[in-house]
């Protein structure tokens, strides 16, 4: 399990960069949706439509977006585990670290902004792996209500 954890966290701050920047494009590219659209009214809204194949161009652009609003949600999900999981890096370097990986620069970029080796690097980033895998975010006590039942 905590081998799973620590495969998603490390793929996700590997994606983090490039996510963050399709986060920010296709929300912008989607505030426009639906300019420029017509509803039909009078008796053609009333007549109905043709069965099978849906040729409606207006149609098949709102099921594209509709799937780009769904990536756009399972990126913001991913980017959102890490952001709640960052308070836990407290050591100087390992905070510096993991901001130049959530900025997309390579390890080798920040072993020589840092004056350390890249394989220094590459442990200083496993380490952070490590603790953001063990930290659970948002996790409260859990209740036992099978006890309170008996007792009504």
């Amino acid at each position: 399990m905590k081998e799973a954890a620590s495969k998603q966290i490390e793929s996700i701050l590997k994606d983090y960069h490039w996510m963050m920047n399709s986060i920010k494009i296709l929300r912008d590219s989607m505030k426009d949706a639906g300019e420029g659209l017509t509803a039909q009214y009078g008796i053609e809204a009333t007549l109905p439509k043709p069965q099978g194949v849906v040729s409606d161009p207006i149609f098949k652009e709102v099921v594209r977006r509709e799937k780009r609003y769904k990536k756009i949600a399972q990126y913001e999900e991913k980017v959102q585990i890490i952001q709640d999981r960052m308070a836990v890096i407290q050591d100087d370097r390992e905070f510096e670290v993991l901001h130049w990986i959530l900025e997309g620069k390579s390890y080798r970029w920040i072993a020589l902004h840092m004056g350390l080796s890249h394989s220094h690097i590459g442990r200083i980033k496993d380490s952070i792996v490590n603790q953001l895998s063990a930290y659970v975010p948002n996790v409260t006590e859990v209740t036992d209500f099978s006890k309170s039942k008996s007792a009504c």
